[in-house]
């Protein structure tokens, strides 16, 4: 209202200021020393040696790989728990949810137990077919598809329950089926959802570690990702440790500007 006096802003009270200021300090001040210790005239050279260029080329492909498995599984999994009304679906999110707080070494042991040569599963690929999936590449793209796969379906489930279902009703109402509908119009509503869960999870496929080295192991070339070569050249090739690490804090940077307007642009605009 015209003449009304705007609400003077009673700032931060010293008591929580002073906790903030503490914890923002101790999660920036290792990213700056990262990068205040990265060799970057060096870094061209660092990035060019071949163990580097093998881990990099093998995490872009299996990260990449293992959002495509998410993809084609999780996006219907996130329909189930969002729209069916099936039973159990609560056991079901549950479930579904344990990679996320389950040690990822723990799902690298788990994973042998199906895929291993005496697993469930791993022993009849392996009489019936010959197939040995630990520590190849295959077992690389499964770690990461069995921790990264999570973040996608949660962040489905979660646009396709904030999605106007009128849409799909009034589909409905004009004789599209339900298949029709979803590709028509439940894909489209829910299209930024996907892409915020696509780029979650191929991040946290790119960044994955315990399972890997527990069921893929680390083999430069075939199962050497770059959080693997990150922790091997730790011992004996610091610099090099660095400069993988600052690719991977890149990535995660460049992770966060691609969901910026989904998790961290909406907060300013509140009047």
């Amino acid at each position: 209202m015209r003449g009304q006096p705007r609400r003077r802003d009673p700032g931060i009270p010293l008591p929580l200021l002073v906790p903030a200021v503490a914890a923002v300090t101790f999660l920036v001040l290792p990213l700056v020393a990262l990068l205040i210790r990265t060799p970057w005239s060096d870094l061209a050279t660092q990035l060019t040696l071949p163990g580097v260029g093998q881990a990099l080329r093998l995490s872009l492909l299996s990260a990449s790989l293992a959002t495509a498995v998410s993809l084609v599984l999780g996006v219907p999994l996130a329909w189930v728990l969002a729209r069916s009304r099936i039973r159990g679906r609560g056991v079901l999110r549950a479930l579904v949810t344990v990679p996320l707080v389950l040690p990822p070494v723990v799902g690298g042991v788990a994973l042998f137990l199906v895929l291993g040569r005496q697993g469930i599963l791993g022993r009849w690929l392996d009489e019936t077919f010959g197939l040995t999936i630990p520590f190849t590449t295959t077992a690389v793209v499964i770690a990461e598809t069995f921790v990264a796969m999570p973040f996608l379906v949660i962040s489905v489930e979660g646009a396709l329950r904030a999605a106007d279902a009128r849409y799909e009703e009034a589909a409905a109402t004009l004789g599209a089926d339900r298949w029709t509908t979803f590709r028509r119009v439940t894909l489209p509503l829910v299209a930024p959802g996907i892409a915020a869960g696509a780029v979650l999870c191929w991040a946290r496929a790119l960044g994955e570690f315990g399972a890997t080295i527990t069921f893929a192991g680390n083999f430069p070339g075939t199962t050497q990702t770059m959080p693997l070569a990150v922790y091997l050249a730790l011992q004996r090739d610091p610099e090099s440790a660095i400069v993988l690490s600052v690719v991977l804090l890149a990535v995660s940077l460049a992770t966060l500007l691609a969901l910026r307007g989904r998790w961290l642009g909406r907060a300013g605009a509140a009047p």
